[in-house]
């Protein structure tokens, strides 16, 4: 598996204001009952959000964060990534830099393979912004795990010809990724700062890169809610913000318009319930609707509206998501009115109440007493097992209860609030979509927010939520004597049962924790 590095950037301040225009929703002509129903609906589905925020006519009229996520807390993109990389294309384009109809061969003379296929040669960067590079099956997995990318790209075999046929080819946005580093000499961060992110005044940007330093581009972006609010209203305002032409008109047009459907042999009546068959852009998806959208992995949504004026965006975790999609279209889009409503304040005092007290749920104890020593003060020697874990720790009394892990990779403590998350800080690497990706080498360390509670004497249940990604892992510690066998699942695999190792009580070791 290769390394990865992430690159991290604060950026300076450009003196523009950090935050979008705040409104309510009847004076946007927003039904407030609308997103009432909308988060119901979410209580009562298995799509678990962290945070909404609804713009209409540019203005922010509805926003909240499921406790324990925050507002100023960066968010995994996943492929959400694509839309922003595209745009560093298409500012590319109007410098002058590339053209759409470059072959793709021109970028990267030293890294062809000995025979050029004619489909290889005929490759553009317009096919592999549509997703129609003719790959099949898309070669993410296996190109990630090669110490060159580029070059283990370019050598795999295109087998449809190019701008033929769609499949959804994330390498191929890293592509992009490495043609904007090659023309610019920047890696795409450092190009988009200037020219996106700075003037959005979008700051504390991170972006995944492949062993050679250039970022990602179809996942590894990290930002905050607001920051995916600002993108999705430059988008939907034809490329301005402030006065300012920061994206070519003509780009959103052509960007945000089907260039190619994936599934032109399915009749319209599966296409109709289908947010995935209308059609695809410049890494951007057509919607139902007449709406566009970015999205990624788990249920990270961007969507734009032009018809409403409005900009919806949603991070979270689903394993559904169509299903979310089709709780926007049922609740929020037929709330959206033509003109101001006047006399509602209470309703709007209502849902702006109801945003504020927003939280997940956490682990709630079976009405047993925590057990008492040694069981809940102890440290266990964990048998071999191909998880790497060496020891476990535990200091569990009254109050937050610390768990301190050893194992092949280093030393980790973690602090698990009572009825309360308790915050913190790790250098552990949590689940993640793409393990053969995620070896995040330089990431700063990851906020954490950890509960338990007892389920009997016995027991001891454990969420440790990575806020800044989607994930979570649940852990279970089943005490026995002198004996413990701990679970661990995590959110990415639902109702499954995960691995469980297994220790014996070793003498007991104070556990301390930065907190």
């Amino acid at each position: 598996m290769s390394a990865i590095v992430l690159t991290h950037l604060a950026c300076a301040d450009h003196s523009v204001s950090t935050s979008l225009e705040r409104s309510t929703p009847a004076a946007e002509g927003v039904r407030a009952e609308g997103i009432i129903d909308f988060l119901d609906a979410v209580a009562r589905s298995n799509h678990e959000l962290h945070s909404l925020m609804i713009l209409r006519h540019g203005k922010v009229i509805a926003e909240g964060w499921w406790e324990p996520y925050r507002s100023d807390l960066k968010h995994t993109m996943y492929s959400t990534s694509k839309s922003f990389t595209a745009t560093a294309v298409g500012l590319a384009v109007s410098e002058g830099l590339l053209s759409l109809d470059d072959e793709v061969v021109s970028f990267f003379p030293t890294e062809l393979p000995d025979t050029v296929s004619p489909y290889l040669a005929a490759l553009t960067v317009k096919d592999v912004i549509t997703m129609t590079t003719g790959q099949d099956p898309d070669p993410t997995g296996v190109v990630t795990r090669d110490s060159n990318w580029v070059r283990a790209f370019l050598a795999t075999p295109i087998v449809h010809e190019p701008g033929s046929t769609f499949l959804y080819n994330t390498l191929g946005t890293y592509m992009l990724s490495a043609i904007v580093t090659a023309v610019t000499g920047e890696t795409l961060l450092d190009y988009l700062t200037p020219r996106l992110f700075a003037p959005l005044g979008i700051t504390d940007v991170d972006w995944q890169v492949d062993p050679q330093g250039r970022n990602t581009g179809g996942w590894g972006l990290r930002i905050r809610t607001e920051d995916m609010a600002r993108f999705g209203q430059l988008y939907l305002q034809n490329g301005m913000w402030r006065d300012e032409q920061l994206l070519p008109e003509q780009w959103v047009r052509e960007a945000t318009t089907a260039s190619i459907l994936q599934a032109p042999e399915l009749p319209d009546s599966i296409r109709r319930t289908s947010d995935w068959l209308q059609g695809y852009g410049y890494q951007f998806w057509r919607s139902r609707h007449d709406a566009f959208r970015a999205d990624g992995a788990s249920g990270q949504f961007i969507i734009v509206m032009p018809d409403q004026d409005a900009v919806i965006v949603i991070t979270s975790e689903t394993a559904d998501m169509q299903g979310e999609l089709d709780l926007v279209w049922e609740y929020l889009l037929p709330a959206i009115q033509d003109g101001p409503l006047p006399g509602r304040g209470d309703v709007d005092a209502t849902l702006a109440e109801r945003l504020t007290t927003l939280a997940l749920p956490l682990p709630v104890s079976a009405g047993v007493p925590a057990p008492t020593l040694p069981v809940a003060e102890a440290t266990y020697a964990i048998a071999p097992n191909d998880r790497g874990i060496q020891s476990l720790s535990f200091q569990c009394g009254s109050g937050p209860c610390t768990v301190a892990v050893a194992t092949d990779d280093g030393e980790f403590t973690f602090v698990f609030g009572d009825g309360a998350w308790e915050y913190g800080e790790t250098t552990r690497r949590g689940p993640y979509r793409l393990p053969a990706k995620a070896v995040y080498v330089g990431l700063p360390p990851l906020e954490v927010a950890g509960a338990y509670a007892w389920d009997d004497e016995q027991t001891l249940r454990l969420i440790l939520r990575y806020i800044e990604s989607p994930h979570a892992e649940m852990l279970v510690a089943r005490f026995d004597g002198e004996g413990v066998s701990l679970t661990l699942n995590n959110s990415l695999a639902p109702g499954s049962d995960g691995p469980t190792v297994e220790g014996l009580r070793t003498p007991s070791t104070a556990v301390t924790a930065d907190r």
